[in-house]
């Protein structure tokens, strides 16, 4: 069995926080949600950058434009950790992964995640807004 790499161990280490800070939301809409807005806030501020990317769409294509895929970063450098998925009709995410990636090295999807892990990141990038601004 290989040893993970100092990547790998960042995104498990990242995974684990978004665990916590998805438990602490749902604490907080199980309770009186009084918590929600801080719960929230605490999920916004740990992600660095958020993004956003439509399909391929040929030119001058007048139909609506959706975003169609997202990114959230979560640390940079050497490692880097990132949330990677796509978005349904709604703008809300329908899939998520976790990638990581080193000086050098390309973007790696995290193997062995169990379901909760992907209900996690799930959640987590559902605090997110999505949709395009000229809806």
């Amino acid at each position: 069995m290989e040893k993970a790499t100092n990547a790998e161990q960042q995104a498990r280490a990242q995974l684990e926080k978004i665990h916590c800070l998805v438990e602490n939301l749902q604490k907080a809409r199980e309770a009186d949600w009084s918590g929600i807005n801080e719960a929230k806030e605490e999920i916004h501020k740990y992600s660095l950058n958020v993004q956003v990317r439509s399909e391929w769409h040929a030119p001058g294509d007048n139909q609506k434009i959706d975003n169609a895929q997202y990114t959230i970063l979560l640390c940079t450098g050497g490692p880097a950790v990132r949330i990677k998925g796509t978005l349904d009709d709604y703008s809300e995410p329908a899939t998520a992964q976790l990638e990581y990636q080193d000086w050098g090295t390309p973007w790696t999807r995290l193997t062995g995640l169990t379901s909760e892990d992907i209900e996690a990141l799930l959640v987590y990038a559902g605090c997110f807004y999505f949709a395009a601004l000229n809806d």
